[in-house]
């Protein structure tokens, strides 16, 4: 098996229909689906049993410690090479992006990580795509963004190299495992120009202030448990500074005037010595 796709939901009923209704009509099946279902009590198991008898379905219900308990569930229960992550009220753009996906897993089989485009859904109705374009991720990529998380196709081992997600975390358990194994671990994401998903932009980590405020303190946590206090005094006083200057260098004439200014500051600030 290539590929599992691995759903999480709790209390989410419409979310979960929407989503995996999307996985099953897919017209190509030779891949696992797992949903990992957390107790609900909104009648979110009587959407799964609608789909038992899919053929590749594995699911639970039962109770988790959070999110990323869930995940790790489910990342045990993956006999697939590759995992997908597509968690409830996401869905699939379309009924053969399964298909083209696994395409892209066969035809990049060095990639550990593999990841297309997303497109963001507000409740508004408001979309945005994501389209991240094929790049080199660093350690600044980590510290002012992160890679998405939501239909990126990792391969299982990376698990057993570099651990399942922290539970100790409750939002960010997926960019702090991303940093360890991109950054810290050097493994390199390969991207490829697909649409894959609809990402619904009502989660956890996408709505509330006090979410957000539990986002910034958990990912600064993790950055100081990880990252060497000097490095990281500088990514605080200057990574800004770097994100201008890479805007500068896609615009050759405003980078030649920014040079052109700095060289006269050098020169008038030797001159006052």
């Amino acid at each position: 098996m290539i590929l599992s796709i691995i759903t999480i939901n709790w209390n989410n009923k419409a979310g979960l229909q929407k989503t995996m209704q999307s996985v099953v009509s897919q017209t190509f099946s030779d891949f696992e689906y797992i949903v990992v279902d957390g107790a609900s009590s909104d009648g979110s198991v009587d959407i799964i049993q609608q789909y038992a008898d899919w053929r590749n379905l594995k699911w639970v219900s039962e109770r988790d410690n959070g999110i990323y308990n869930a995940m790790n569930k489910g990342i045990g229960m993956a006999e697939g090479e590759y995992l997908m992550f597509l968690n409830s009220g996401d869905w699939l753009v379309n009924d053969r992006v399964v298909e083209a996906m696994i395409q892209m897993i066969k035809g990049y089989g060095d990639a550990e990580i593999i990841y297309g485009n997303i497109t963001k859904v507000w409740p508004d109705g408001r979309m945005l795509k994501n389209k991240k374009k094929d790049h080199t991720y660093t350690m600044l990529s980590f510290y002012r963004g992160t890679l998405d998380h939501v239909g990126t196709c990792i391969k299982k081992n990376l698990f057993d190299k570099y651990g399942l997600y922290d539970e100790t975390l409750r939002i960010c358990s997926d960019w702090s495992w991303f940093l360890k194994v991109v950054v810290f671990g050097e493994v390199k994401p390969r991207y490829i120009d697909l649409d894959t998903v609809y990402f619904d932009m009502t989660g956890i980590s996408e709505s509330g202030g006090q979410n957000r405020t539990k986002l910034r303190q958990e990912r600064r946590r993790t950055l100081e448990a990880n990252v060497p206090k000097m490095i990281l005094a500088d990514y605080d006083k200057y990574s800004r500074d770097i994100q201008i200057m890479q805007r500068l260098h896609r615009h050759p004439w405003a980078y030649k005037i920014t040079v052109f200014i700095e060289r006269c500051l050098f020169k008038w600030e030797r001159l006052k010595k």
